[in-house]
């Protein structure tokens, strides 16, 4: 009987210059697997397996076999008997579509301007998740009114970045994310220790920190424990910027941008509406921009589960430069501080972050 190897759809390959993942979507997993298993998966996938490896001497045949015994133990996915079969299980759309023209808002607040005001505009053009930053230390009652205030808009989302203060207990963000629970995540900077908190049947998360974020510029981290494993995000991928796709914000001074920390605005909130902005020249030109086509990250096998940044790369000139504050290198698989790289420091001081880095070491 034939035998023809099908992939399941959620699991996906990537290659890397060194080694390739497999990412499994629907466990938010992904394994390490030799380039050798990238190219025999691929060619074998959809075709004739008896006939295929005849081509083969016994020492290859051997290793094939190993790895399809892996495949099948770990359920990557499985054997059709028939093209038939096969075909009818070859289903694979990586498209990306969501009914939103603006996925998502970042906001610094500022007392010098509305946030109620600017609210009503995000739920006008009906944007579904929000991320407000608060530099400076802001009262229980302000937050909680202004979270009643939005209680029955059409937000999805809403993400909080607050700043240590020791007049607020644990429970007083708890009693925050009761009240609201489309609260999925509070994070509380300038902390004496990290930790994290789940809350609400591990839905939302309270998550402390130490490090003091006092401004924009601390964006752009690219490190592992930030990769994102799911469908949406994988998908966006092929396609997209995974950062700045979608998204629009409003810094300190109430500029509109794509991101805080991009140079460029669109207007201010003072006389500029979000949807004018959003509707400029030159507003969505990061939006497709995709790893596939930014340098080095088109040779790193996390590319399609990490974020992106463009407000600071490697070459401030070169809009495809590899993202500022990333570590990794594809080419050696090794994890390095990306400050201290001295092929980097140009870039530090063009962007003005030599206290920063001094700060963070």
């Amino acid at each position: 009987m034939k035998k023809f190897y099908c992939l399941f759809n959620d699991c996906k390959i990537v290659k890397g210059k060194n080694r390739s993942l497999i990412i499994d979507l629907s466990n938010n997993k992904f394994f390490y697997i030799p380039n050798s298993l990238e190219f025999i998966v691929k060619k074998f996938i959809g075709s004739d397996y008896d006939t295929l490896i005849k081509n083969y001497d016994e020492k290859e045949q051997i290793i094939i076999i190993e790895y399809f015994n892996w495949l099948e133990e770990e359920n990557f996915g499985f054997w059709a008997t028939s093209k038939q079969e096969f075909n009818s299980f070859d289903i694979t759309n990586d498209n990306f579509t969501r009914p939103f023209n603006i996925e998502n808002c970042i906001i610094e607040y500022n007392q010098k301007f509305d946030l109620n005001s600017i609210f009503d505009e995000i739920i006008k053009i009906n944007i579904p998740f929000i991320e407000i930053r608060f530099y400076n230390k802001i009262g229980y009652n302000f937050l909680s009114d202004f979270l009643q205030n939005i209680k029955y808009s059409n937000i999805e989302g809403i993400d909080l970045i607050l700043t240590y203060d020791k007049n607020f207990k644990i429970s007083d963000y708890k009693n925050l994310i009761l009240n609201e629970l489309r609260l999925n995540n509070i994070i509380i900077t300038n902390y004496k220790t990290d930790k994290i908190i789940e809350y609400y049947r591990g839905l939302s998360k309270i998550q402390f920190v130490t490090k003091k974020i006092e401004n924009n510029i601390h964006c752009g981290m690219i490190d592992s424990k930030y990769f994102t494993i799911n469908k949406l995000l994988y998908s966006e991928s092929q396609h997209h910027n995974t950062c700045l796709n979608r998204k629009i914000s409003i810094d300190k001074d109430g500029n509109i941008k794509n991101c805080p920390s991009m140079a460029e605005s669109f207007g201010n909130v003072k006389d500029t509406t979000l949807e004018e902005a959003l509707n400029k020249p030159g507003f969505k030109k990061y939006w497709n921009i995709n790893k596939d086509q930014i340098e080095v990250c088109k040779d790193c096998e996390f590319r399609h589960i990490c974020t992106d940044c463009r407000a600071y790369i490697e070459d401030p000139e070169n809009q495809y430069s590899k993202p500022l504050k990333c570590g990794y290198n594809p080419y050696t698989n090794v994890w390095e501080e990306w400050s201290t790289n001295p092929l980097k420091q140009k870039a530090i001081e063009y962007y003005g972050m030599q206290d920063l880095v001094k700060k963070d070491l």
